[in-house]
């Protein structure tokens, strides 16, 4: 089956009307810094933000993990090399769209360990990328608080 990327006035009643399944990665460097982006889409627009994207419909879990990681980080990582981390639900007030309704994820949390130098982050959902100490960014008032949660919650 192929994946299937919807038009964007069919995928606006989807998010108005559904959960959408995602994958977030919380890359680490060989320095246990992590790797946020700063979002410049809706929601979470103006957050930094660790890299994901939502699951399509006929892909599964191992080929969007590795779409993701393509899209998200420029490296092609198999989903065996990184340790699922458990499911997390992201409520926003906010769509992609700017309409009046809210978006709802089911998350799955991926942690990967990675070497910096062979990244080359593609600025399709991010304005820029930067590498964080945890202490740093669940301190830090422009990390989303979905972001710290991957390190509260262990």
């Amino acid at each position: 089956m192929m994946c299937q990327r919807l038009d964007k006035v069919f995928f606006r009643i989807i998010v108005a009307n559904t959960p959408l399944i995602s994958i977030d990665l919380i890359v680490k460097n060989d320095h246990g810094r992590v790797l946020l982006g700063k979002r410049v889409n809706k929601p979470a627009q103006g957050y930094w933000f660790v890299p994901g994207r939502r699951i399509f419909k006929g892909e599964s879990f191992q080929s969007a993990f590795i779409s993701v990681c393509n899209e998200e980080l420029g490296i092609a990582i198999d989903i065996r090399n990184s340790r699922f981390l458990g499911v997390y639900e992201h409520f926003y007030e906010n769509n992609f769209s700017g309409e009046d309704f809210s978006t709802h994820y089911i998350v799955h949390g991926y942690e990967i360990n990675i070497n910096s130098k062979f990244l080359s982050q593609p600025l399709i959902q991010y304005e820029c990328f930067q590498w964080m100490s945890v202490s740093d960014l669940l301190s830090s008032d422009a990390v989303h608080q979905y972001t710290k949660n991957y390190f509260i919650t262990r």
